[in-house]
């Protein structure tokens, strides 16, 4: 059996256990700690194997396993592979036509393919292109990152040293190919932050304060906080999160960023925060939990396996979490609501309810396109007290 038929049974044999209850980042890497007969390469082709499979979303789900992964590496391939060389010789030749002609090759017609794969089109957010959208599902984001100390050129230049290929996008925003290895070449955090390019046009909604205090509640991994620490000479920062864990590594990704001053707190937001009773805050960014539906194409797995009744209960999540830090706003206050999604119930019928429920006035409003950037899309608000 030659080695790309080894590789499909592979495939099928991992896409067959997985049943989409955890990211399938982490499960293949277990899935490999275990099983140690695959080499670096054989990982990493199986991996992407993958991961187009999930790329094709709820598209072709009648068609048999095989026959789904040769399709999905297909219309995600842009040049000649050995693997459709060995499977599909005759689409191996047209590897590098794009999307209508593929779909004409294969015999199924592109705008239905495009439907299938994101079905819930009466779901999506204002603005939206769905059948860019959806299109987008096929080309690997890219991996982008905010210059903190060094000047562009110096990043550059240990980029090229180390043959990773570079884009720049702005004056302290450069974009590498998805699976570069610049953490190896650069200081991250403390030279440049990994932050998707929607993530940091964030940035542009922090409202114009002079020594603000923040309070970042739902802080995660602390991006948006180094960013809001960059933008403003001098604040005073309050981090939380539910996950006593995700705050320990935020305690080291600050260290490395060299944020030393700041007050952090494990917080339910879905109740009342009786840990800041009496305190009042400037800027409250609240990085609400979502579907994540505007990252999904670096995590594909959940473009086939999310549900649409999934919308309702983030909404409501969303709601009960909005309801809980607005008490913590100064009168003259900002609130700046993000999500990565693309659903308008995570989205402008969130911004309604802070409007009705909380007499909130919207000051800049924003789906932030980026499935047309190789980036994420995100959608911000941002709100002020009067």
């Amino acid at each position: 059996m030659s080695r790309f038929h080894s590789y499909l049974n592979s495939t099928v044999h991992i896409l067959e256990q997985y049943q989409g209850n955890e990211p399938f980042s982490l499960f293949i890497k277990r899935f490999f700690s275990r099983n140690k007969k695959y080499g670096s390469r054989d990982r990493w082709l199986i991996s992407d194997f993958c991961f187009y499979y999930f790329r094709l979303g709820k598209a072709l789900t009648d068609l048999p396993v095989e026959e789904r992964i040769l399709i999905g590496i297909f219309l995600c391939s842009t040049k000649p592979n050995r693997m459709l060389e060995t499977h599909k010789p005759e689409w191996n030749e047209r590897a590098e036509a794009d999307l209508k002609t593929k779909c004409t090759i294969i015999g199924i017609e592109h705008d239905q393919l495009l439907n299938d794969i994101f079905p819930m089109t009466d779901d999506l957010s204002e603005g939206m292109d769905h059948q860019s959208f959806a299109a987008s599902y096929f080309t690997k984001p890219d991996v982008f990152l905010r210059l903190r100390s060094s000047g562009i050129a110096s990043v550059k230049h240990k980029l090229k040293s180390a043959h990773i290929p570079a884009t720049q996008i702005s004056e302290k925003t450069i974009a590498v190919p998805a699976g570069a290895k610049a953490d190896r070449e650069l200081n991250i955090d403390s030279e440049v932050v990994i932050q998707d390019l929607s993530s940091q046009k964030v940035e542009e909604f922090f409202p114009e304060l002079e020594h603000p205090s923040i309070w970042d509640c739902c802080a995660a991994s602390g991006g948006k906080s180094i960013m809001a620490m960059d933008h403003y000479e001098k604040a005073e920062l309050t981090v939380s999160d539910v996950r006593e864990n995700i705050l320990h590594n935020l305690d080291k990704r600050f260290e490395s960023a060299g944020i030393k001053e700041y007050s952090k707190l494990v917080a339910d937001l879905t109740k009342p925060v009786s840990e800041l009773e009496g305190r009042q805050f400037d800027l409250i960014i609240a990085d609400v939990p979502c579907s994540g539906s505007g990252t999904w194409g670096r995590t594909p797995e959940q473009l086939f396996y999310f549900e649409e009744s999934g919308i309702e209960r983030y909404a409501t999540l969303q709601k009960d979490i909005v309801s809980n830090v607005i008490p913590q706003l100064k009168a003259g206050g900002y609130l700046l609501y993000i999500t990565c999604s693309v659903f308008k119930q995570e989205n402008e019928e969130a911004v309604e309810f802070i409007k009705s429920e909380y007499g909130l006035e919207t000051e800049q409003l924003e789906l932030i396109k980026g499935y047309d950037k190789r980036a994420d899309t995100m959608f911000a608000c941002l709100f002020s007290k009067q």
